[in-house]
């Protein structure tokens, strides 16, 4: 949990008009003549000294996202925010002046510095202006600079922590994270004390701040809390899921509002619809599934009401149903929807991260895919060039494609052996081996036809495809795909067979070269 010190006004009017050369703060190493560094709003400088026993520089501890040439998400750390220039940013042993600089700001800003020398920090708080909390809507913090305080107003869209009180606030311009709440005393970890529930329409203060391209207010005080008129109160069956044969769902709510209407998105229309709603206050809500051949399938219902004056109120609850495990290559996986289906995935292990917690990379023909835990891969004993069939869940982690929650369904072992054992070994087209060798030449580039050398030893290899599962014209052309030619090394999994006389390694699966 990120930490932030919120001070009361009349606490930071003393420090702010308080500080002079007098207000020195001391620690063994390193010495400043002023911990709150004050600019004004209408931009300038203003300078303080540093005194050091040694060598020292501001830290790295402003973060920053943005995106790479590949969009994804990258985060860095500066010494410096963007708004604020510091000079100099380093220095050796002795008495050195900073000089702290900033343009003009219509709004109040801070941030905190950290000078390291000896193996102390020194905290160095540099404000401009005052913070100005203000009312705002969620498209006024999505655009707005990080480091503003902001209070919205908004519905409670889903709780993801209840410790910490991490929560998604909406309101009708769009939505915003709330990465911490304080209870009624300003301490964390106490979220469940203030009662907050899905659908409560909420006034929070914090400032924001970006973290790996997610918009955060953080550790937010409460000003306000409207309990909503209509509130879930159980879902049958238990567990609010049916069986992918369909269904009906009965969903019962307590409303104090003038009647209920329910809301499905777009795609839950496909398959789930409303068949009835019953009674006024203690309502009964029927939604019917159809029969689901297709992977497993999930959606978020809203439940409606308003009061007499006609402003809104909201409810809502999540409803899932089975469904059956979707074969795909992994180019497919990836770009399947981040949910709850089951996907089915079969390729090499390229890469063991953790063989404790089964974290993996396996490739198919068409890609490669991050597996983040496979429960019980440490018992398996598992290795780069195995291949394996997992069941598992598409996921997205700071712009990381992945599979989660995954399962082994099946195994194939392939034994690494040199060129020479291979020969000697019987023909079968259930073992798999891994040869390496060099590529001494070949004989269709099409498919891939060639003859490896180990020593004095020489193995014809009867295809070099992609990766597991090629088929067809995707077995074609991968010598050209990847520039291998007559001596690159070459790594290659198949199987054992003979053919008019001639020891084949049959059907090869690349798995890695060298030039």
């Amino acid at each position: 949990m990120k930490l932030r010190y919120f001070i009361p006004l009349f606490a930071l009017l003393g420090m702010l008009t308080g500080c002079s050369e007098d207000d020195a703060t001391y620690l063994d190493a390193i010495q400043v003549s002023q911990s709150y560094v004050t600019l004004d709003i209408a931009g300038g400088s203003t300078e303080i000294t540093v005194t050091a026993k040694d060598n020292w520089e501001f830290e790295r501890v402003i973060k920053k996202t943005g995106k790479d040439a590949d969009g994804n998400t990258v985060t860095t750390y500066e010494q410096l925010p963007d708004w604020l220039t510091v000079s100099p940013t380093s220095g050796q042993a002795g008495t050195t002046k900073l000089t702290f600089s900033a343009d003009a700001t219509l709004d109040g800003r801070s941030t905190e510095l950290r000078i390291r020398c000896g193996g102390e920090s020194q905290i160095i708080n540099v404000m401009q202006g005052l913070p100005v909390v203000e009312p705002a809507t969620c498209a006024d913090v999505l655009a707005g600079p990080e480091g503003k305080n902001y209070r919205v107003t908004g519905v409670v869209k889903s709780i993801a922590n209840t410790t910490y009180g991490n929560w998604y606030l909406v309101d009708e311009t769009g939505e915003v994270y709330i990465y911490g709440t304080l209870d009624a005393k300003g301490n964390e970890k106490n979220f469940l004390s203030l009662g907050i529930e899905v659908g409560d329409v909420v006034t929070v203060e914090g400032p924001k701040s970006v973290y790996n391209g997610t918009v955060e207010l953080v550790n937010v005080t409460v000003v306000n809390i409207e309990k909503s008129l209509v509130k879930v109160e159980s879902v049958e069956p238990e567990g609010a899921t049916l069986p992918k044969e369909g269904g009906e769902f009965v969903v019962n709510l307590t409303c104090k509002g003038q009647g209920v209407s329910v809301e499905l998105d777009e795609e839950a229309q496909e398959w789930l619809s409303v068949s009835s709603i019953t009674g006024s206050q203690d309502v009964a809500v029927k939604l019917r599934a159809r029969a689901n051949d297709k992977g497993l399938r999930t959606t978020t219902v809203v439940f409606k009401t308003t009061d007499a004056a006609g402003k809104a109120y909201t409810a809502q609850t999540t409803l899932t149903q089975e469904g059956s495990i979707m074969d795909v290559t992994i180019a497919q996986f990836l770009e399947a929807p981040v949910g709850a289906a089951i996907y089915r995935i079969t390729g090499v292990i390229t890469q063991v991260d953790n063989a404790n917690t089964g974290i993996i990379h396996v490739r198919d023909w068409s890609g490669e895919a991050y597996i983040y835990r496979i429960n019980g891969y440490a018992d398996t004993g598992l290795k780069e060039g195995d291949v394996v069939t997992l069941l598992g869940q598409r996921a997205d982690y700071n712009g990381t494609k992945e599979m989660v929650n995954a399962q082994i369904e099946s195994t194939i072992i392939v034994t690494p052996i040199a060129i020479a054992d291979f020969l000697a070994l019987p023909d079968s087209d259930e073992d798999y081996y891994m040869v390496t060798g060099m590529i001494d030449e070949i004989a269709n580039a099409t498919y891939g036809n060639l003859y490896l050398t180990d020593g004095d030893e020489t193995l014809y290899v009867y295809g070099c495809y992609p990766g597991w599962g090629a088929t067809g014209e995707n077995r074609k052309n991968l010598l050209e795909t990847l520039g291998l030619d007559v001596g690159d090394g070459l790594t290659i999994i198949g199987t054992k067979t003979t053919y008019n006389g001639v020891i084949e390694l049959k059907n090869g699966i690349y798995f890695s070269h060298t030039k």
